[in-house]
């Protein structure tokens, strides 16, 4: 089964750069009605000016504040009457072993990548099941990572906010197929894009042995296989085509197979692969 975005009203968070403004861009060409949010005024007008006149309405806000995010997708429907989808994008990671990790560095990073995402969810629900009961179709698009999918060293908070939405869509997927089979409900798990997320991260401590005057971000912008827009155009196929699992990019792929036949030693042997020796 395959389904058009013509009309259709998509909420999006984080698209103020990256896969959320590419996401806008490719939605809105398709004749989608968007409602996008980021916590970035600047690079939210940015978007906005990039899609021209089509019909987007924009939002500033962070998405650890519950009742601006309620109240966000609130006005998306009294501003277009609707809402038949949300994709909870936004996210940020902090670099630093779990040992090393201050709690409220760890905290933020959970509430931004996992709890704005159940808020989102939380308030977007009743309007996507609305319309969906109505057209036959919704959509609740959740973004995971590869890191939903492994464990990697100085990500362990990163890595818990993706393991979380990763359970929480696999969940959510299997309890709407009985109460409302028209909602589609979609994990999507990125490997290395080429967006902020690796520049805008925090760094706060490496592991013995590291090299701390590496360039994290520059290694990442180098290894990343994938551009905003191919990411965006998967994921936008996915809802088009109804998927409920995503992966984006090859090295996504690969981990995906790694991570299922060698459930135990994958990370020694995707090492080499990613260009750790570790």
């Amino acid at each position: 089964m395959t389904e058009s975005l013509e009309g259709k009203v998509i909420a999006v968070t984080g698209a103020g750069s990256g896969i959320g403004r590419a996401l806008a861009l490719n939605m809105a060409a398709r004749g989608a009605v968007l409602a996008l949010a980021d916590m970035d005024a600047a690079g939210l007008a940015e978007t906005k000016a990039l899609l021209g006149n089509r019909p987007a309405s924009i939002t500033t806000l962070d998405v650890t504040d519950t009742p601006a995010l309620a109240a966000w997708v609130a006005s998306a429907v009294t501003d277009f009457g609707r809402l038949d989808g949300i994709i909870n994008n936004a996210g940020l990671s902090v670099v630093a072993p779990f040992a090393d990790c201050p709690r409220d560095d760890f905290n933020r990073v959970m509430d931004v990548n996992f709890t704005g995402v159940v808020e989102g969810c939380r308030a977007a629900l009743p309007h996507i099941r609305s319309a969906a009961a109505k057209d036959g179709v919704g959509w609740v698009v959740n973004i995971s990572s590869v890191f939903g999918m492994m464990g990697y060293p100085t990500q362990s908070a990163y890595n818990a906010s993706k393991y979380a939405v990763r359970g929480l869509t696999e969940a959510m997927h299997l309890e709407l197929a009985v109460t409302d089979p028209a909602v589609c409900v979609i994990r999507v798990h990125p490997g290395g894009i080429k967006t902020n997320v690796a520049k805008n991260s925090k760094r706060i401590a490496l592991l013995p042995g590291q090299d701390p005057n590496a360039d994290f971000a520059a290694e990442f912008e180098k290894a990343a296989k994938t551009t905003p827009e191919q990411a965006a155009e998967v994921i936008v196929q996915g809802m088009i085509r109804r998927q409920h699992r995503v992966l984006i990019g090859p090295d996504a792929r690969f981990i995906d197979w790694m991570v299922r036949l060698f459930p135990v030693t994958y990370f020694k042997r995707i090492g080499s692969f990613l260009g750790r020796g570790d």
